[in-house]
């Protein structure tokens, strides 16, 4: 089997080289994708510019025809309409064809038949409909999904298909599957379908693989902490499983303001992003401030310590100048680093403009992308009402161990495990990741008007359509999730509620709404119809189909022994004590389990080094983990 994870969905909608796309919608909602929903994300800016749309004005066609919102057909879809777009579509050389009615989620009639018009003319055409990409509420979300995965899905079909020849004729004639943006394996013919469920495949690798060291110690609590070269990414875990979202944003126009970018509504692990990474590049702006990213030197030229081109300090730089990384032992020494040339761009870039020493300006850029990664961790934390400071870090990617450690001191964290592979925690993700498929369907419904029989017909449909997904690719066990997405009536946003996965019977209401409540107390503390009559309301539904996996070999934690190493000693700074130390170089394959150092301690290998400041110990595990512990624990 071959699994595989690709960001060419991710970047063909960052960089506009998807297909020519047009969009046939309800007539009176031509300009939905522009208007979006006129939320401002920074209300003080008077030139706010927001992302231009996929889909160009010139390129939207709408067509009389309208369904309600309980699904009954208002006015009959103008089929000879639709007949004349046929010409159009052709004439013009489009690609591909997005299709979003009004209220298509309730009653999916129209966009049936407008696409079986379309194809019975247009056979060769990519056809997407918004019923089938994302049958959710909220139409400006539903239409910018649908558009996303329009505009991507013939670049995407044609590279998986020649993907799977080339496998084939390189006799690698064995099943290929994708990870998906909500941690799970789908086929390729699912992939070619539905490719917008693509966009976060990669990172959701790395949260998947955090999960599962989170199930094999016991962690009930994790955030897991991935840097790479390009981003950090930072998740909440709770009892081994990744925090999910209905939604997320991709090309923010503004990188870290929410509501700045192309709203996607699939499911998807729930991650931050920030441009921190070891080729982030740090600059100095108008108000004589470091920082950092998100523009990054990438792997070619690479930070100006890498003497292949790259001129511009980079983090990767001012962690050479600390003594993190040792020069001549790069990569296990495949690459030989150039400590004068990061000295020399950082004193450039940094030091001559704010007047400050080489060595101070590489304190200042580790300082500010360390804050600005607390910074975003807690923020995260706090928006999801959880307490960063309770949670245990596992740290992974090639850069985040050697920050992993002055990411705890900031945010209060006494325990960081850093596993054996960080470097490729992602790609041993894609190994841990089991089949599954999530489907979500809008209904909404107050429970005071709880219909039994709709809510099972739904569940049941629901049920089916991810099972038939997931046995795609497995005939093994199989367990269904159930969630109900619940509001206090009036309020604009959902939380995820979990529904026994069974036939419901009205007995289950006062069920229900009492697990809203525990859920809507977890989040915000206490709950609001204690003070004013509300009624709950349940706006869609979701069921997750996985494959049942083996649940991993259950470990101890080791608390260790003292153990001294003989080794080499290096200046490495200690940023709790804001100056350089000794400190003990260790390789990991000396490392033996039950070995306890006390920092400052670099432990090196070949894909990364794990930083062990003064306010830490380091123990070895038994499968070759790190866990890093305050001294004050």
């Amino acid at each position: 089997m071959i699994i595989h994870g690709t960001t060419l969905a991710t970047n063909a909608l960052i960089e506009r080289r998807g297909a020519k796309t047009a969009l046939i919608t309800t007539e009176g909602f031509r300009d939905v994708l522009e208007m979006r929903t006129e939320n401002r994300f920074d209300q003080y800016d008077l030139n706010l510019k927001l992302p231009f749309p996929l889909i160009p004005r010139q390129h939207r066609f709408p067509v009389r025809g309208r369904i309600d919102a309980q699904g009954c057909e208002l006015q009959a879809l103008d089929e000879e309409r639709i007949e004349t777009f046929v010409n159009v579509i052709r004439d013009i050389g489009f690609e591909s064809v997005a299709i979003g009615f009004i209220h298509s989620y309730q009653n999916p009639s129209h966009e049936l038949r407008a696409r079986e018009i379309l194809a019975n003319s247009l056979p060769s055409l990519s056809i997407s409909i918004s019923s089938e990409v994302s049958p959710q509420m909220r139409e400006y979300q539903r239409f910018s999904t649908v558009c996303a995965n329009a505009y991507i899905r013939p670049r995407m079909e044609d590279y998986l298909a020649r993907l799977e020849e080339q496998l084939k004729t390189n006799t690698a004639d064995c099943p290929v599957y994708l990870i998906h943006s909500a941690g799970g394996l789908i086929s390729i013919d699912t992939a070619k379908k539905f490719p917008v469920r693509l966009i976060e495949s990669g990172p959701a690798g790395g949260a998947v693989f955090a999960a599962d060291i989170s199930a094999r110690f016991g962690f009930d609590k994790v955030v897991s902490f991935d840097m790479g070269g390009t981003t950090a990414k930072i998740c909440l875990i709770e009892n081994s499983e990744p925090r999910t979202s209905r939604s997320f944003e991709v090309a923010r126009s503004h990188r870290f303001h929410k509501g700045s970018g192309m709203p996607i509504s699939i499911p998807v692990i729930e991650m931050l992003e920030i441009g921190a990474g070891g080729g982030s590049i740090a600059w100095i702006d108008g108000m004589e401030r470091i920082q950092i990213g998100p523009e990054s030197a990438g792997s070619e030229p690479g930070p100006a310590c890498y003497r292949r081109g790259g001129e511009l300090a980079t983090i990767t730089d001012a962690d050479l100048v600390l003594g993190k990384i040792d020069p001549d032992n790069f990569a296990g020494g495949a690459i030989r680093l150039s400590k004068d040339a990061a000295l020399s761009a950082i004193s450039r870039d940094l030091g001559q403009v704010l007047s400050l020493q080489p060595l101070e300006a590489a304190i200042g850029i580790c300082e500010v992308v360390d804050e600005n990664m607390a910074n975003a961790a807690r923020v995260h934390a706090v928006e999801n009402g959880k307490n960063i400071s309770e949670n245990v870090m596992i740290a992974f990617g090639g850069a985040a161990p050697l920050h992993a450690a002055r990411l705890c001191e900031k945010l209060g964290i006494d325990r960081c495990l850093i596993p054996p592979g960080a470097g490729v925690g992602s790609a041993i993700g894609f190994l841990k990741t089991p089949f599954s498929y999530e489907a979500v369907a809008s209904r909404f419904m107050r429970m005071s008007e709880f219909n039994v029989e709709v809510v099972n017909e739904t569940l049941s449909n629901l049920i089916e359509m991810s099972e038939n997904f997931v046995r795609a690719g497995t005939r093994g066990e199989i367990r269904h999730e159930v969630i109900g997405f619940m509001r206090y009536r009036g309020q604009g946003w959902e939380i995820p509620v979990p529904i026994p996965a069974r036939a419901l019977t009205i007995d289950d209401v006062e069920l229900i709404e009492n697990r809203f409540r525990d859920c809507y107390r977890r989040s915000f503390s206490r709950t609001i119809d204690e003070l004013q009559d509300l009624e709950i309301e349940v706006v869609s539904w979701s069921v997750k189909t996985t494959e049942e996996s083996n649940i991993p070999v259950r470990m101890e934690l080791l608390s260790g022994q003292t153990k001294t190493f003989k080794g080499k000693l290096r200046a490495v700074l200690d940023p709790s004590k804001n100056k350089m130390m000794n400190s003990q170089i260790i390789s990991r394959n000396a490392f033996s389990a039950g070995s306890r150092i006390s920092g400052p301690a670099v432990i090196v290998e070949k894909e990364t080094s794990t930083v062990v400041t003064s306010s830490f110990d380091a123990v070895a595990q038994r499968d070759g983990s790190i866990l890093l512990v305050a001294k004050s624990e």
